[in-house]
């Protein structure tokens, strides 16, 4: 069974927020992953520009960053549990990518989610794995899976 936190930084947590949770659950399930302990924050443009320049060099505000942990730890309760890592999402940025795009908020958070997963997931944009990672070989690039699963899922909604 999987497990998803979902927390705001420097924003309230919206009212939504546990159907961040199940759809990424859903995802997990599209993916077949198993045991995993999934954070997800979503917050503003300052917080995740504060963090893309920290992280990665680039003072600037961006849509989704992923934060690999890879670790695999003992819970006494459940047993072995995997924390694949954190998500990070501003919720400004995705609004704008929606404008900007011409589809729903709903529509872009959904992407950004299966997007974040996917890297945490040991994908890089062509769909190799990252160095280090051992999740199963895949023939689809990493967009044309995330595309597939997003359709697969298209009856789901996070934003009402």
């Amino acid at each position: 069974m999987n497990r998803v936190a979902v927390s705001a930084g420097e924003l309230p947590l919206p009212p939504w927020s546990a159907r961040v949770s199940s759809f990424a659950l859903k995802v997990l399930e599209k993916l077949n992953r198993d045991r995993w302990d999934l954070s997800v924050l979503l917050c503003n443009n300052r917080l995740i520009r504060d963090l893309n320049a920290r992280f990665r060099n680039r003072d600037e505000p961006t849509d989704v960053l992923s934060f690999p942990m890879g670790e695999t730890l003992e819970d006494a309760g459940a047993g072995s549990r995997y924390l694949p890592g954190d998500i990070v999402i501003s919720l400004e940025t995705l609004a704008e990518n929606a404008r900007h795009f011409q589809v729903s908020e709903d529509e872009e958070l959904r992407r950004l989610l299966v997007h974040g997963i996917l890297h945490l997931d040991g994908l890089d944009h062509e769909g190799k794995l990252e160095p280090g990672t051992s999740p199963e070989e895949t023939p689809e690039t990493m967009l044309v899976l995330q595309e597939r699963i997003l359709s697969e899922l298209s009856g789901e909604r996070i934003l009402l």
